[in-house]
């Protein structure tokens, strides 16, 4: 063989071996850093970002490596998506990594949360492939462990919407009755006290006189004027109507033996002009228009009635019209109707729920906490009133608080399908939806509840199940209960989740949880053991949760 081409296959062969055909030496661990480290739980996702230094002459110029990102736990593993990049020989569109200087890439990762994540650890896989030869480096570890704080949001937890009854204990009823006058006249008629409007004003109040459930709060007389004739004599005519009017009044209830009517009170309007405001927009005078233009034009009351009296064209209707309407004295009797007492729904329901009203039986339902006792006032109003969405949806808001979810979705359903329009229904069939993470279907269903109390609750931890924390405290607002309380521990709000797990009318095991996660980020340990010893008192599996939690990491739970 010639020399020369001996000495030129030998010189390629050692370029190829150390420019080009050399393979990749193993990665190591120090190459990359994780953020956060360890991940976190954001929503039911588990994201993070890996990011790798390559150090100059490492990364071969032809070699193209593909790193798959893998959890491995509890004998398992689940792989991220794979992220490729490449040597400045390679022809291809992934990021390039410099031979001789070196580079810098970042791989996104994320999970689907697994409760058995929180023990892990956090590897990466390597293929590298080189021309037309493929080989695989060894894995190399870049975290342990995955902190699921925010794996405790509890749609579940939620209060679902209950819809409201319209029992009023106490309802105010109003009778009232005109004594009309004759123009320039002050003295009542006797035509005017046999009205039927009259005559049903004093059995009103002698029925309610009479009657133990009802009380005469109070009795009004207004006495009123017709604009014309001016305000001196109007103000002397409005003034004698009332006069005349309350002893009129005054002497019927001393003769029908009332004596206890509240307030008997009485005032006059010289001049009615809104009351003939009132009654020409409603009238059919041709001209009404520029009646209604003169009085927003003049405010002086004189000058007023000048300025209609000269419209001669239909003066003369409303003397004839209008005018008339305006000149009386108006009694009004305020009486309160009072309804069954507590104690009288409750026996009354045991005794014999058909003499309830609907209305008196979701009553019925509010007047206890023990949730047993709620299921059945429900399960009856269902039976007695089949047709009144209400008490599917609030038998529904029972069985969802004893955790019988598919019971409950189908009351709600039901709730719904009587009448669709209920927001208390849509908001709980979201929240089923959120439960069962359909958060297209919970989004759908929240819209169609706006107005309705308990919605803030369920759209904080519909965006805090997103791991979008900011909106999620803004949904929840003031809320005191354990979800608005871990949005703002995620969201670092440490003073403002202290007050809202100390507002929480109903404390359980979750709220001791999140107060001893508290104490953690703040590296208060009485805090910890306090809150986690009653938290494990409550809820026995709150231990092994406390043991496996990286937010303990830093003490030592031996005592437990």
């Amino acid at each position: 063989m010639n020399s020369k081409l001996c000495y030129s296959l030998i010189l390629g062969s050692a370029l190829l071996l150390t420019g080009c055909g050399k393979k990749m030496n193993q990665f190591k661990a120090d190459y990359f850093s994780v953020n956060p480290n360890p991940l976190e739980v954001v929503g039911d996702k588990v994201p993070g970002t890996v990011t790798g230094n390559i150090p100059a002459k490492f990364f071969q110029k032809n070699a193209e490596v593909t790193v798959t990102p893998y959890l491995e736990f509890d004998g398992m593993e689940v792989a991220s998506a794979p992220y490729t990049f490449q040597g400045e020989k390679v022809r291809g569109n992934n990021p390039v990594i410099n031979y001789e200087n070196g580079g810098t890439v970042t791989i996104p990762v994320q999970y689907v949360y697994n409760p058995e994540m929180r023990n892990s650890q956090l590897l990466l896989s390597f293929t590298v492939r080189q021309g037309n030869k493929q080989y695989v480096l060894p894995r190399v570890k870049v975290a342990d462990g995955v902190v699921a704080t925010a794996a405790l949001a509890d749609a579940g937890s939620v209060s679902p919407a209950i819809a409201p009854d319209k029992f009023q204990r106490i309802i105010n009823e109003k009778f009232d009755a005109d004594i009309k006058f004759l123009i320039n006249q002050a003295n009542i008629r006797d035509g005017e006290l046999r009205t039927r409007q009259m005559q049903d004003l004093h059995e009103e109040l002698a029925q309610a006189n009479d009657d133990g459930r009802r009380e005469i709060k109070e009795i009004n007389v207004t006495s009123y004027a017709s604009p014309d004739g001016g305000v001196e004599l109007n103000t002397k005519l409005a003034e004698n109507r009332e006069k005349n009017t309350l002893g009129y009044v005054e002497k019927k209830l001393k003769k029908d033996h009332i004596t206890d009517f509240g307030e008997l009170t009485a005032d006059f309007t010289p001049q009615d002009w809104e009351g003939f405001k009132t009654l020409v927009a409603a009238s059919n005078i041709q001209d009404k228009e520029l009646i209604l233009s003169v009085l927003s034009m003049y405010k002086d009351p004189e000058q007023r009635e000048r300025e209609i009296r000269n419209l001669s064209s239909v003066f003369d209707q409303l003397a004839e019209e209008i005018l008339p309407q305006l000149r009386y004295s108006r009694i009004t009797a305020s009486i309160d109707v009072i309804g069954k007492s507590d104690e009288e729904i409750m026996n009354i329901y045991l005794m014999n729920p058909k003499a309830l009203s609907v209305d008196e039986i979701l009553y019925a339902g509010t007047l206890t906490d023990d949730n047993d006792k709620r299921l059945q006032i429900y399960d009856t109003a269902i039976s007695l009133y089949p047709k009144d969405y209400r008490a599917y949806n609030n038998l529904g808001m029972c069985q969802f608080i004893d955790k019988d979810y598919e019971a409950a979705a189908a009351c709600f359903e039901q709730a719904a399908k009587i009448d669709p329009n209920s927001g208390e229904a849509q908001m709980n069939l979201g929240l089923v939806s959120l439960l069962n993470n359909n958060y297209k279907d919970a989004t759908a269903k929240f819209g169609n509840a706006s107005g309705v109390p308990e919605l803030a609750d369920a759209l904080g931890t519909y965006y805090l199940k997103q791991g979008d924390y900011n909106s999620a405290i803004r949904a929840f607002g003031d809320s005191k209960s354990n979800n608005a309380a871990l949005a703002q521990i995620l969201n670092k709000d440490y003073s403002k989740a202290k007050t809202t797990l100390g507002g929480i009318r109903n404390p359980d095991a979750t709220t001791f949880y999140l107060t001893a996660i508290l104490g953690a980020r703040t590296n208060n340990e009485n805090m910890v053991m306090n809150n986690l010893r009653t938290a494990i008192k409550l809820d026995s599996k709150m231990k092994d949760k406390a043991k496996s939690d990286l937010e303990f990491s830093k003490f030592d739970l031996g005592i437990f």
